[in-house]
Order: C-alpha cells, then structure tokens, then sequence
C-alpha cells in the first residue's frame, strides 16, 4: 500500500556544533528545544537507536570540505573541494573555493532527476548559486545576494526582507558586542527565510542551515564556556534566540505528514583555541620553502612568490603540496624524490612541538587520507595534497605566505576539530563521517517510488 503524503526529509545544519558542548548545554537547561533529541521518548525518535551521537568531519576539517561532502555525498578525493583556496599550478595565484569547482553532481541533481524538488537556505559552498531542482540561498563565502539565489525571483523578497547573508566578523572579531548583535541579525534573516520558504508545498527535502555557531565560536568560545567571562552573558542570551529557531523548525517537522525523516548535523567539531602554528614559516624555517621578495600588494595569499628551489609549500589550514615538476611550472621534484621526501617531512613535522607538546596529532600522506591514484580514483583526487597534518586539540595550523612568527595568536579565541561534530538521524542510522549524511538522502529518497511525486 502507497503512503498518501508524499517523503520529505529535513535537515538541520547546525554549523561546527561540537557534539559535546551541545550534550552539557542541554543538561544544563541552556537549550532546551535541541534537548528534545537527547530525550529518550521524543517524538522526533522514529527508531530505538535514535539518539545525538559524535561525527567524523572529512579532512581538511573546514566548512567547505564538509559542507561540500555533504551535499556531494562524496569525500574530497570525488568533488575536488580541499579548503577555502586552491592554487593554480601554473600561475601560482590562489582563489577561493566556490560552487563552480566543485566536480561531482550534488544529492538536490541527484534526487531531482526522479522529480524530488529541494529547499535549501544558507548552506556553504554553494556560491554562486547553481540552477538545481528546487530553490536555494546560498551560504558563506556569498558576498553578493543577487548571485546567491536560485531561481533569480527569488531576490526580490529576500532583498525587501532585507536578508542578510553573513555576519560582520571583520569588525565583530574585535568587539564582542557588535559580534553578537551581527549574529541576531543574520539569525533574523535564517528566520525569514523559512518564513518565506517552508510554508510551499512543493518540496521534499528541506536543507536549512545555522552558520552563527561557527562565527560565535571563532571569536568567543571560550565565553561559551565560562560563565565568568564577560560575554558569557551575551552569548547564551543569543543561545536563547538560536534555540528557538532551532525549536521552531523541529515543531515544524512534526507537524509534517508521514512518510518524513529528520537529520541535524554539523560539519565538524570546535574547542578552545591554545595557539596558531603557520606551516609555511615553518616550511622556510627548514630550508624546504623560498619565497621571493614582498611586492607592494602581496598579501597572505600570495603564492607567486614560490620560487623554483622550493621543495614543498602549505595551504590552509594544514595542506602539504610537494613543488613537483609534474604539478607545478616551477616546481623541481621529480617523481622518484617523492617518497622520500614525504617521509621526511612527516617524520619532521610529527616531531614539532610547542610548549613541549607534540603540535600534530598525525600527519597523513594523500594515499591514506583519499585513497590511491588511478584510473578508478575520483575526478578530484588529482588536486589533493601530498600530506594532510592533523593538529593536536587546541591548535588551529595556518599557511600563509606573510608571517614570519611560527606560533601566534590574533584575535580568534576557537578553533576546528575533526572529531566531535554533532550528528542525530530520526531513524537512528549509523553514521561515520560528513559524507555518509548525503548518502542517507540518496538513501531515502531511493526507497520511495517517484509515483509519489506526481499524486
């Protein structure tokens, strides 16, 4: 017997959500609308094993790595996303990611080829917004509100909403006050796009995204947790706020019809910042990056500067790229220096300390971290880098091509986690890593006849 109502499936984004500050602020009280997961008899609960679990990100642990494996259901080595930047080999200048490199079909394509129609509000990576089957807002990076919508009519409303698209952290990473009130009113405008786009019957998968848990994390994690900070107060009055949004989209799940499913998830997870360390300062420091002189407008992106005796650079946060002749016009290694070459910087790396403790967790050839090279291998693995360095809790690596310090710190105050992301599914399915929650859509949307679409 068919089901009457046609599937839909929710998604909750809750941005760098770790999954155990969000357990302790739910036992505490704090936040009492996400605490319905963690409730053993939720009505939210479609399976015994329903309950918040602990989350893989995919490596690098950055927001359009994740994001992008979510939306891909694939990893780094299939949609060719590795960080917020990636280098030319030819031209050594840097740009930053977007929606157009990204080089497998999305879950919305997938599902749309069967007549499923999605909904998706604020979620990174996807700029400039793509034709897709549905309607989207696209999330950070988007600087421009008019390239991030799909379908264009869609701008009109937003626009005279006055939606805005990211917080100010530029100013706002100085002043905690201004941070926080930035936050509300990106808050506002998550509002107001649901608002404006749930009430439409025509969709089936819902994908609403909350980045201001990253932002304020950034600059104030540690106010978030310490109640003798200054702006702890501030933070959890904005908690309040983000909570009952969050509570608001869950009342609107359960108010759906069945057949409906509903996953919240984050894209990897966060702690207290101890210290930067810049792989790049550390690289020159051993003789094995050569930079060229600082023009006028030389910045921290500047990778012209590498010059031909150069045998590795990094890009953010912690990617190793061996200055091959194969990959790069400057570049001097040949394939047979390879091997050895990245033994010898992992063995090099692994034993940096700081403060006498160890700066990497571990340090990971492309080999292991995105599987073999070949003709089976995914269409980005060829961009990927040779090493990928996991730091120790606390440290946040950088690779910049202007600083000279190897640790510093600047004005942020938190930093990202490959482990700890928060995760929950209403049907309780297990879930490793980023990349296995695209493929629960595609799962789900699999088991259910396309006839739905059109009764």
């Amino acid at each position: 017997m068919h089901a009457t109502h046609q599937p839909r499936l929710v998604v909750l984004g809750l941005d760098g959500l770790p999954y155990t500050l969000a357990r302790d602020l739910c036992a505490r009280g704090c936040l009492p609308n996400l605490a319905r997961v963690f409730s053993p008899d939720s009505p939210l609960h479609q399976d015994p094993n329903a309950a918040p679990q602990p989350m893989l990100a995919e490596l690098p642990e950055l927001s359009p790595v994740n994001w992008t494996s979510f939306y891909t259901a694939s990893g780094p080595e299939e949609h060719g996303v590795y960080g917020f930047t990636r280098i030319n080999g030819k031209t050594y200048r840097i740009s930053l990611a977007d929606s157009t490199q990204v080089l497998a079909p999305t879950i919305f394509s997938r599902i749309g080829q069967s007549g499923w129609v999605s909904r998706v509000v604020n979620l990174p990576n996807t700029y400039p917004a793509q034709p897709m089957p549905g309607k989207l807002i696209a999330g950070f990076p988007a600087p421009d509100l008019a390239s991030a919508v799909f379908p264009p009519p869609l701008l009109g409303p937003l626009a005279n909403m006055g939606y805005q698209l990211e917080a100010d952290t530029d100013r706002g990473g100085y002043d905690p006050k201004l941070l926080l009130s930035e936050l509300h009113t990106t808050l506002k405008s998550r509002q107001t796009a649901l608002d404006l786009l749930w009430p439409d019957p025509d969709w089936h998968l819902f994908v609403f995204v909350l980045t201001e848990t990253d932002r304020l994390f950034h600059f104030l994690y540690p106010a978030v947790e310490d109640p003798s900070h200054d702006a702890h107060r501030g933070c959890m009055e904005f908690f309040q706020a983000w909570d009952k949004l969050v509570g608001g989209v869950l009342d609107r799940y359960l108010a759906l019809p069945e057949p409906k499913q509903l996953m919240i998830m984050a894209d990897h997870g966060f702690t207290r910042l101890d210290m930067e360390c810049d792989l790049n300062v550390w690289l020159q420091q051993q003789g094995y990056l050569v930079l060229g002189p600082a023009g006028d407008h030389s910045s921290e992106l500047d990778a012209t500067r590498i010059l031909p005796q150069s045998r590795a650079f990094a890009l953010d946060p912690g990617r190793i790229y061996l200055h091959t002749q194969e990959r790069f016009a400057r570049g001097t290694i040949v394939s047979s220096q390879v091997p050895e070459l990245l033994t010898e910087l992992t063995a090099k790396m692994s034993a940096l300390t700081w403060e006498g403790k160890p700066v990497m967790e571990k340090v990971l050839t492309a080999e292991q971290t995105y599987g073999g090279q070949g003709p089976d291998s995914g269409p980005g693995r060829a961009l990927a880098p040779d090493l990928v360095c996991v730091p120790n809790r606390g440290i946040d690596l950088k690779a910049k091509f202007d600083r000279t310090e190897l640790f510093s710190r600047f004005h942020r105050a938190g930093t990202h986690t490959a482990t700890n992301a928060f995760f929950y599914h209403s049907a309780g399915k297990a879930t490793r890593s980023v990349r296995d929650t695209g493929q629960h859509v595609l799962d789900y949307f699999s088991d259910h006849p396309t006839s739905l679409v059109l009764s």
